[in-house]
């Protein structure tokens, strides 16, 4: 039986963190994200990150996450690995720790609006991680709804083109180069991840 404090040990040298578990039977399902802002650094001193070779983070993941699945005794799981993919978004609700925010992108109860999962390790027995409470239910302004500047991403869903439309004009450019105003409009993830880090997403999004 592997512990939290035993999870945390092998994730916090990688430059990730706990952000959820689920239980599933016998098991449970341990969902690693990057711990920001010292996620970036680390990664970037990585040899993936350097070797010229396509999907740094993805190819970084499966190495970093199979490792630490291996040490626990557990299985890794990776939500690039499909079909079939595993249900991290049913997952992460079912966690405690994440949320539908007012604009429909998961909300973490530490990363905010830049929620992300870089991965999971499944493993034998129940590991304790209380839940916690909602970030957007005392959060009385609520600046994500007004924060798109194309009205893109709005508590009526994402307009996905019209994101695309906007990021092409010079208005847009504060979004492809600094990420996304709506998720740092979140009063909970602001400051977490570096403008560097945003725009590389970025750059992968709008392609």
């Amino acid at each position: 039986m592997t512990d939290l404090a035993g999870i945390t040990a092998l994730a916090s040298p990688n430059g990730l963190f706990v952000a959820g578990v689920v239980p599933d039977g016998n098991q449970s399902i341990v969902i690693l994200s990057p711990a920001e802002p010292d996620f970036w650094p680390h990664l970037k001193g990585q040899p993936e990150y350097s070797d010229g070779q396509p999907d740094p983070i993805d190819r970084w993941s499966v190495r970093v996450i199979g490792e630490m699945a291996r040490a626990l005794g557990g299985e890794a799981v990776l939500p690039h690995h499909g079909p079939p993919y595993a249900p991290f978004y049913t997952w992460a609700l079912a966690s405690g720790r994440f949320w539908a925010s007012p604009v429909m992108l998961l909300v973490h109860a530490e990363a905010g609006l830049f929620a992300s999962m870089r991965g999971a390790i499944r493993l034998s027995g129940k590991i304790d991680l209380p839940a916690s409470e909602r970030p957007c239910d005392s959060c009385a302004d609520k600046p994500c709804l007004a924060a798109c500047p194309a009205g893109a991403l709005t508590g009526a869903g994402y307009d996905v083109p019209a994101c695309h439309a906007h990021l092409d004009t010079a208005a847009g450019r504060a979004c492809f180069e600094g990420g996304c105003l709506v998720r740092r409009a979140c009063p909970v993830g602001q400051g977490r991840r570096s403008a560097e880090q945003s725009a590389h997403h970025m750059r992968h999004f709008h392609k």
